[in-house]
């Protein structure tokens, strides 16, 4: 992980549709998010492909003076050609483009956070860029498979130039 290098990418807006619920990394409702809906995913009769996105939603200062217990806004989603119809307890959002740095993590996703404060900490602070106040991303396609070493996910940070 000393040298995960992302790649550079520029996000066009996308739809989504899922579920979202208010957590913090010290009550961390993830698994019960999901668990909500894995099971309803396929009432979502207008997605683009079977990958799913788990989003999080956090405030401008978040990360500064990190504290585990301030909570942010998580979804469970997929992606959508309209909100034509969204099935019944979903929700919509539209996720505007931009630029990303992208990261391909191997590994169980319990295992995660210290690829985060990798990239947090150390990545990000020794590169041109800096987070911008944009929804985070993971993209679960079909390589992801939950707490398998063998997962693969793609770790998708809101950046823009250091100012």
């Amino acid at each position: 992980m000393k040298n995960m290098q992302p790649r550079i990418e520029t996000l066009t807006e996308k739809m989504l549709v899922g579920k979202r619920m208010t957590m913090s990394f010290a009550n961390n409702r993830t698994g019960e998010l999901w668990r909500s809906f894995m099971p309803r995913r396929k009432e979502i009769q207008n997605n683009i492909s079977s990958e799913l996105y788990s989003m999080q939603i956090y405030t401008p200062l978040f990360f500064d003076n990190f504290n585990p217990n301030k909570e942010f806004e998580k979804w469970a989603t997929m992606e959508v050609a309209d909100f034509n119809t969204v099935p019944h307890d979903m929700e919509c959002f539209t996720l505007t483009g931009g630029l990303y740095a992208v990261f391909l993590y191997k590994g169980a996703a319990s295992a995660g956070a210290e690829t985060f404060q990798y990239i947090l900490g150390t990545w990000l602070p020794n590169s041109e860029y800096m987070l911008d106040n944009r929804p985070h991303f993971e993209i679960l396609g079909e390589k992801y498979k939950n707490e398998d070493p063998s997962s693969e996910e793609e770790i998708w940070i809101p950046i823009k130039l250091k100012e």
